[in-house]
């Protein structure tokens, strides 16, 4: 029998117990979100793992209370809790003053179309973007969850890492821009769980594709490097569309170039409930519709 992928979510968890159990310097903060699937961890570390119950606000700010005495605290709920909701916390309580830690969501745009708007959280990204000084991932698969979790608990940054129910069939380890595919009438950046749709979309296309799970920083020495004489590039996030193209204009800004954006729809508010799949659709994020994007735009 074929065995199952592990989720990021299930990743995640399992990592960050090993984590506390091995590193006493280390705190989990929780909002009862995943707090039954780490009981054990808090029965063996009730002093580091603290769930604060269904209060964001408190959660982020306890986080910073612990990187103020010392600890490295590694904070999570759902994205759209975490970020939206406790984000003036994020604001002042870290970032004003300074401090490290790490915030781990779950949820992505819209991982859980049955629970309604109030757990879609697309802006979150664009959100932590409008601070100076963060680090922000987002994985496309579990073992990149794992190890870029595992890269951000040591020292004092800041980063933020975004976890999805939708995930590649296959890891990429490596840092910066991933090319994948090369090509010669433009670059496409895939972030993320976009992987695996965006391959599909540009089969048989004259491209080069370009993987990030890490996107702050950006690499903007790995897009100019795959940039040949054609400056047109495609950013396909899986959250609020345009979210990086200021990015993609600094990297750019020598150069003529053209940028298509492909994220989450800006132009209204999706209100339906359906499925993953539904949503993908709805928002022009399915291989279908990222490939009609991406042939009207190269072409």
């Amino acid at each position: 029998m074929p065995t199952t992928m592990p989720t990021m979510r299930d990743t995640f968890l399992a990592t960050a117990e090993e984590i506390v159990d091995a590193d006493p310097d280390v705190a989990l903060v929780l909002a009862d979100i995943s707090a039954a699937t780490l009981a054990g961890a808090a029965r063996r570390h009730p002093d580091r793992v603290l769930n604060v119950g269904i209060r964001e606000q408190l959660l982020v700010s306890t986080g910073a209370g612990l990187a103020l005495a010392g600890m490295r605290p590694i904070v999570h709920t759902f994205n759209a809790f975490l970020v939206e909701r406790a984000f003036e916390q994020v604001k002042l309580d870290l970032s004003h003053q300074d401090l490290g830690a790490v915030l781990v969501s779950y949820g992505a745009s819209y991982d859980m179309p049955a629970e309604g708007r109030t757990h879609q959280a697309p802006g979150d990204v664009a959100l932590i973007d409008s601070l100076p000084g963060w680090y922000v991932h987002v994985p496309g698969h579990p073992d990149e969850a794992r190890r870029l979790l595992l890269d951000s608990v040591p020292g004092d940054s800041r980063t933020y890492l975004r976890l999805s129910a939708q995930q590649n069939a296959t890891a990429h380890l490596g840092v910066g821009f991933q090319p994948l595919r090369r090509g010669t009438r433009g670059v496409v950046i895939a972030v993320g769980p976009m992987l695996d749709r965006v391959l599909r979309a540009t089969a048989g296309m004259d491209v080069t594709v370009l993987y990030a799970s890490t996107v702050r920083p950006f690499d903007a020495a790995g897009l100019r490097a795959a940039v040949t004489g054609v400056a047109d590039v495609a950013l396909v996030e899986p959250y609020l569309q345009g979210t990086s193209a200021h990015q993609v204009a600094d990297a750019l800004a020598d150069l003529p170039h053209r940028l298509l954006n492909v994220g989450t729809r800006r132009d209204k508010e999706v209100r339906i409930y359906g499925t993953l799949a539904d949503h993908d659709l709805a928002h022009g994020l399915d291989a279908g519709s990222i490939a009609l994007s991406l042939k009207e735009f190269f072409t």
